[in-house]
């Protein structure tokens, strides 16, 4: 019977606790009006899914499939879908990674109507850690065809939450300065990727010297170590002369970025915020409103932009950052070392889970021209 993982609830205090993983065997499902029967080849982790197990997220469920990330093969379709749904049967797809946010630039169409990312979430039983999934067939995008399993799955979290945060709200250009913070997560090392294809050129901080180097062959003109006290006025040198200020800064840590970028970024400059890692909050400033700097929170995304995102990384050949891979889905020790590996900070790219432990990864023969 078909495998499905998902956290199991034990006695433990929010920041505390750690739930555990569950192997759960269920019945193969069937796809109704409209749906697509998924045969899921991989899966990935966030931090999203680390703040489950430690009971740091809301809306837990203990019964629906663990995880957001999934590529899959489209194996049978359900009556009544599209022409073009039906033409996927067979070809590999892109899982959306939440549900209730169509095509507003603004935030979730229906502000009555639920939005969640998917995984163990009580708004939806929809899940990527199993080997089916059903879901509509507008909840699926065909997959790059450049892309391996394991970078398919690397893709969809990461990369609409980058997206919307460089494009949709930085509004980033061919040739500004755009400066993206931690890099070495799964965002960070998308917008990299997506800005350097845009033609920006990206700096980047990290508390890691090796990090920044490997940034650096990813295309990133420089960047900094954000433990050493003057990084700012290090960043500033590394600017180029004709154009020696940023036009915007894509964040995911928040505490003092503002302090530290306002005296970098241009009059009108962008503070992109997608998550705030070091503390849920941080201080705004009286230089940054006399320059008129604007601080744009961003989140996920809506189904229009994960459809543009998926269509910009098959236009430019982008192949996500893997760091490390496990193959099984039973594969619960391994799957335990990935989170370890993220709360140690030591990925740089996506931790990625092969459902098939037997399955070769064999996608993606198409150099990368990133």
């Amino acid at each position: 019977m078909p495998l499905q993982l998902t956290v199991k609830k034990i006695d433990g205090k929010p920041g505390q606790v750690y739930y555990p993983l569950q192997l759960n065997t269920i019945s193969k499902p069937t796809p109704g009006p409209g749906e697509l029967l998924i045969r899921l080849r991989s899966c990935a982790l966030n931090h999203r899914d680390l703040f489950i197990r430690q009971h740091l997220y809301p809306g837990i469920s203990f019964e629906h499939p663990f995880l957001a990330d999934g590529y899959g093969v489209v194996e049978s379709t359900g009556p009544s879908v599209s022409p073009a749904a039906s033409q996927l049967v067979g070809k590999p797809v892109l899982i959306t990674p939440s549900r209730g946010w169509i095509s507003s630039p603004d935030g979730p169409d229906d502000p009555h109507q639920p939005w969640t990312v998917i995984g163990s979430s009580q708004l939806t039983d929809a899940g990527t850690a199993q080997e089916y999934l059903v879901v509509p067939e507008a909840e699926a995008v065909g997959a790059p065809e450049h892309l391996s399993a394991a970078e398919g799955a690397a893709l969809p979290l990461a990369g609409l939450t980058g997206w919307r945060a460089l494009v949709s709200k930085a509004q980033a250009k061919a040739g500004q300065n755009i400066l993206v913070t931690g890099i070495g997560g799964g965002v960070a090392l998308q917008v990299l990727q997506f800005a350097v294809a845009m033609g920006c050129n990206v700096f980047v901080t990290s508390g890691n010297a090796e990090k920044i180097e490997k940034a650096k062959k990813m295309g990133a003109k420089g960047g900094v170590i954000y433990k050493e006290k003057d990084w700012d006025k290090q960043l500033l040198k590394q600017l180029p002369k004709d154009r020696p200020y940023l036009d915007a800064v894509v964040d995911g840590a928040g505490g003092d970025v503002v302090a530290r970028s306002v005296k970098l970024l241009k009059s009108g400059g962008v503070i992109s915020s997608y998550g705030m890692t070091v503390s849920p909050k941080m201080d705004w400033l009286m230089q940054a409103v006399l320059k008129n700097v604007e601080l744009k929170g961003s989140t996920m995304g809506s189904r229009k932009e994960f459809e543009d995102m998926v269509a910009f990384v098959r236009e430019k050949g982008i192949r996500p950052v893997v760091s490390k891979v496990v193959r099984g889905l039973d594969n619960l020790r391994g799957i335990d070392e990935l989170f370890e590996e993220m709360k140690e900070g030591k990925q740089f790219g996506k931790l990625v889970v092969l459902i098939d432990a037997k399955e070769e990864d064999q996608g993606g023969k198409e150099k990368s021209k990133l």
